[in-house]
């Protein structure tokens, strides 16, 4: 585990990979941490890939400064990205880090070789509801599933737009029926990319975890075919 100082927050992050290959930003969703890609960092460490998987403000080892939201993860990437001054990284989100990573090339379509975003919720209301608040201590900051949460919930009404201003090569993965996101509605944020392509692998919402031979496999083929290497 490393830390980097970001302005008023402390985030941890895990590394895989060669310190010269290709940077790799993996974003977490849910109430997950950096951990979470360990299976799937180890795997791109063999094709010269160099991960990064960072603990998202609220979660894990990060601070919880008790300021949360889309938008402020957003600008948590931005940080991280100068201070560990990563060159045009290959972006790689899950769920709501998949929301985080779509509005981070939104903003800055310069500093984005290549998006994957693996079942991001689509901006439609969703009615995404969160399990009961577990009792006791536990590794992150309820506020911040709350804020997000509200947030997919109540998405903002140019978000389809938003999808327009993407302009790096992006690869959607879908997890299929057993997923709770309507694959209908992924299926159209891929056609809204300017340069998306879909994949749906029947795994669910967590496809990363739950088939990561086969996820591991889309994400080779399409840096590949995007010629998106290591070196």
């Amino acid at each position: 585990m490393e830390f980097a100082e970001l302005p008023g927050l402390r985030m941890a992050y895990r590394g895989w990979g060669p310190p010269e290959g290709r940077p790799v930003l993996l974003l977490p969703g849910g109430a997950a941490d950096g951990g979470t890609w360990a299976t799937v960092a180890a795997r791109l460490a063999d094709d010269g890939l160099r991960s990064y998987a960072p603990d998202p403000r609220g979660f894990g080892a990060s601070g919880r400064p008790g300021r949360y939201g889309l938008t402020v993860s957003r600008d948590d990437v931005l940080a991280f990205c100068d201070a560990l001054r990563l060159d045009w990284p290959v972006l790689v989100g899950h769920s709501s880090g998949a929301v985080v990573a779509a509005l981070f090339a939104q903003a800055h379509p310069d500093r984005v070789a290549a998006l994957v975003l693996e079942e991001p919720p689509p901006p439609v209301p969703l009615g995404l509801r969160l399990p009961p608040r577990p009792a006791g201590p536990f590794p992150y900051d309820w506020a911040a599933r709350e804020a997000v949460v509200a947030e997919l919930n109540a998405p903002d009404r140019a978000g389809w737009a938003g999808l327009d201003r993407i302009t790096a090569p992006t690869l959607v993965v879908a997890g299929g029926p057993g997923s709770h996101l309507p694959q209908d509605e992924l299926a159209r944020v891929a056609e809204r990319l300017p340069a998306g392509e879909l994949v749906t692998i029947d795994a669910g919402h967590a496809v990363h975890a739950s088939r990561p031979d086969e996820f591991v496999g889309a994400v080779r083929a399409f840096l590949r075919s995007r010629w998106v290497s290591g070196g």
